[in-house]
């Protein structure tokens, strides 16, 4: 299964794919430099194919728990001043994507979206500890009427030069569902309460709309 975002770049993929093979079976006659060629070709297509996959994944929607929002590893964990919108202090939870993760964007809880905007910005290496201020970004805060809200912001990295984000203002989050999708590489910070219990660590590996990262109270 494959996102949607994914379909026109596949089907170029394809296209590129075939012409290839044609063009390199005529006009190359070295055998082992066909074969070559034609292995590249199939190692890009099944990149392009694997960048795009979207798995289904079985959410238990929780209002105490805060699912990951996508997966990757998380690469930080720290209590930091949240200028954008809560203008206080919150904990930070970050989760760094490969080229090689699922790149699909999941609520990471339900509820209400209270707020949604895009900011253009630079392209620095998605764990650049700048990248959650400077970069291209979207920044999406949802309202629980159990505990409050949870923002979740998509960075784009060096690689991603598209965010594509389908939260709106008013809209409901399902806990799990898709919310967007960036393309190659970056990663997802989540800022939360400070009274959240962490559930994870730092380099542990996760799934989105499956771990559980945290844990709030009423």
């Amino acid at each position: 299964m494959f996102h949607k975002e994914g379909y026109k770049i596949i089907f170029g993929a394809f296209i590129v794919v075939v012409a290839g093979v044609l063009i390199i079976d005529g006009a190359i006659s070295i055998n082992w430099l066909r074969t070559i060629l034609m292995v590249v070709l199939l190692v890009f297509l099944i990149m392009i194919l694997q960048f795009f996959r979207n798995p289904k994944r079985h959410s238990n929607p929780n209002d105490l728990n805060v699912l990951s929002a996508v997966d990757g590893k998380v690469v930080v964990i720290e209590e930091v001043l949240e200028n954008e919108y809560f203008k206080d202090k919150r904990i930070q939870i970050s989760v760094f994507m490969s080229p090689l993760n699922v790149h699909v964007t999941r609520y990471p809880i339900g509820g209400k979206i209270s707020y949604s905007k895009y900011h253009p910005g630079k392209y620095l290496v998605a764990w650049h500890p700048k990248a959650s201020e400077e970069n291209e970004r979207t920044t999406v805060v949802v309202a629980n009427e159990t505990y409050g809200e949870v923002m979740y912001r998509q960075i784009a990295g060096a690689l991603a030069k598209r965010i594509v984000n389908y939260a709106k203002v008013n809209d409901g989050a399902i806990q799990g569902a898709d919310s967007g999708f960036i393309k190659f590489g970056s990663r997802v910070d989540i800022f939360l309460p400070l009274t959240a219990d962490i559930k994870v660590k730092l380099n542990q590996k996760v799934r989105g709309g499956e771990t559980v990262i945290a844990e709030l109270h009423e």
